[in-house]
């Protein structure tokens, strides 16, 4: 059902916890599943230097949170914020399809953040 790198997300998630000065934080959740998610962004000229989440969800859930701080960690905001629902399910060798909506959560949450980011430094989402 679940690839080896979804089972490998899942078992040992990378970046997890809060950054307590974060630049940005994005809280998403899916009413359906119960899956809750906070991404959190730290930025420092133009780039994400760190990025940690908190997610209480399923297996996927967890998996999707772990592999987008991977994907975007070291991005330019901007790049960041270009991450897709496919592309975190892609970095995972798929999902199973009644499991994409975490994907949609993950990609959700970190525009989540960046929109937060932007938000309080006055940028206006390009």
């Amino acid at each position: 059902m679940y690839s080896e790198k979804v089972m490998d997300h899942f078992q040992n998630p990378r970046n997890v916890g809060k950054i307590e000065d974060a630049s940005g934080v994005g809280e998403v959740g899916n009413p359906t599943c119960g899956d809750m998610m906070t991404i959190y962004i730290k930025v420092e000229d133009n780039i994400l230097t760190d990025i940690k989440f908190e997610t209480f969800g399923c297996g996927a859930a967890i998996a999707t949170s772990s592999i987008i701080t991977e994907i975007a960690l070291g991005k330019t905001v901007e790049e960041a914020y270009e991450i897709s629902r496919n592309q975190v399910a892609e970095a995972l060798d798929g999902l199973p399809p009644v499991k994409m909506h975490c994907s949609n959560l993950a990609a959700d949450g970190l525009k989540a953040a960046i929109e937060n980011y932007w938000k309080k430094n006055g940028i206006d989402k390009p």
